[in-house]
């Protein structure tokens, strides 16, 4: 067997996406429609998703099975490889094995497309003409365009507006697959132009993004939303990374002591992780560590509450790490973490002990990223050198231990930020406390 790169034949592809609620160490809170204060009922969700994934977010069902046409399309790019990381081990001087799962590989660059296959695939079934999405850094946004593609629908995407600028040939990448590209916010939603009225300049963020895309397709019934992130049925089709890793690490005889992977929203953390949590319930002396930037740093000092997903509050309230709807963070390069919430299932696990939390600033993180590509050859998303900042760090002590990480997408679009960074240009944020506790004062009061 080659221990550095450990394949996966087709016929290893996971059949099944694994439910981490049915194994959660507490109920999670429900999601509350903002209206009645009242626990969300499917026919609330219905104007913005089909009745599958509305099914698949409320599932307490530990399996579910992938359907055959998903796993088809799978195939073009999965199993992805679980690669040792051997150059960086040495160029550390670490007793520690470091292991990366290489989500770079699918045709979109990053891990996003697990779940954009998916839900293009639901939305399908349903007759659905148009999927409506928001985009930060442009890997979402680009997975979906190509499943939607794929499966013969129209594609609309509200990219953050500093990520557009910085950005561009995501932007080239989603109209290659037939998408419409929109700099967010925009004059063609009430929430854009509302976002806009009060600040014409406004960089735009995830949360802004959101509303434009929720209002578009709660507008328009032949259309659907879809999310990149954040709720249940995303981080379900996720752990489809996560299966496998477990796999490749009994070919080996390995078990992980460390698992890392970086969090905006938490789709390719759960992805990874999840999977494991079972084993961690335990008392296996597995530690999973979840990476964000300082300068949007929702689970280290946000708060856990009810609050809307997006800025101009459209979505249901959901029971999450936040640092409020109307926060609007500094414009990072790593666009896919510049979310003011997170996963609530994620959140949970944060709450009750089962995840630990880091932040990094951005320079630290690019040298990890330079220092990952001239070792390994690969060069990661701003996103994904969190991740890799964090192994560098627990890789530094004397510990004999094994450590994966998410390679979740590579940064072959992001160059402009490298030469930000290679040049001294980037700046360090740590976003001032005044301004998270003026975000904060807007969450609803909830109980």
């Amino acid at each position: 067997m080659d221990r550095e790169r450990v394949l996966l034949s087709q016929k290893d592809i996971p059949q099944k996406w694994y439910n981490v609620l049915a194994d959660a160490p507490e109920p999670l809170p429900p999601p509350l429609n903002p209206a009645t204060g009242m626990p969300l009922e499917p026919k609330d969700l219905s104007p913005i998703f089909p009745v599958s994934l509305i099914k698949q977010e409320m599932s307490t069902e530990k399996w579910l099975k992938i359907p055959e046409e998903i796993l088809e399309i799978y195939k073009i790019w999965r199993p992805t490889p679980l690669q040792r990381a051997v150059r960086l081990e040495k160029a550390l001087k670490t007793k520690c094995r470091i292991y990366f799962k290489n989500e770079s590989l699918s045709p979109a660059g990053s891990h996003k497309l697990n779940t954009a296959v998916a839900q293009a695939y639901y939305n399908k079934l349903e007759k659905v003409n148009r999927l409506c999405t928001e985009t930060g850094a442009g890997q979402w946004g680009s997975a979906l365009s190509l499943a939607c593609h794929l499966f013969g629908l129209k594609c609309s995407v509200y990219m953050v507006k500093v990520s557009f600028q910085q950005k561009p040939y995501r932007k080239s990448l989603m109209h290659i697959w037939g998408a419409d590209v929109y700099p967010s916010p925009t004059n063609l939603t009430k929430s854009g132009r509302a976002v806009l009225e009060k600040d014409p300049d406004s960089p735009g963020s995830l949360g802004i993004a959101i509303s434009e895309a929720v209002e578009d397709a709660a507008t328009h019934p032949d259309a659907r939303y879809a999310l990149g992130s954040v709720l249940n049925h995303v981080l379900l089709h996720q752990t489809v990374i996560g299966l496998e890793t477990k796999k490749q690490l009994e070919l080996l005889d390995e078990e992980p002591d460390v698992l890392i992977g970086c969090v905006g929203g938490g789709s390719n953390f759960a992805g990874l992780c999840f999977p494991f949590v079972p084993e961690k319930l335990k008392h296996k002396k597995i530690r999973m560590i979840a990476v964000e930037p300082t300068a949007c740093p929702t689970l280290t000092r946000g708060v856990y509450a009810y609050d809307f997903g997006d800025t101009a509050q459209l979505t249901p309230l959901v029971k999450m790490y936040t640092l409020g709807h109307s926060f609007v963070p500094p414009g990072i390069h790593a666009g896919g973490l510049r979310y003011h919430g997170v996963a609530p299932v994620l959140a949970l696990l944060v709450k009750t002990g089962i995840i630990e939390v880091r932040a990094y600033p951005q320079n630290p993180v690019f040298e990890a990223g330079v220092f990952f590509a001239r070792t390994e050859g690969h060069l990661p998303a701003p996103e994904t050198a969190h991740a890799i900042k964090c192994v560098i760090d627990e890789a530094k002590n004397k510990e004999n231990k094994c450590i994966v990480f998410n390679y979740s997408g590579h940064g072959h679009f992001d160059l402009s930020a490298y030469d930000a960074y290679l040049a001294g240009k980037l700046e360090d944020f740590e976003y001032p406390a005044d301004k998270i506790k003026d975000a904060l004062r807007k969450v609803p009061k909830v109980g």
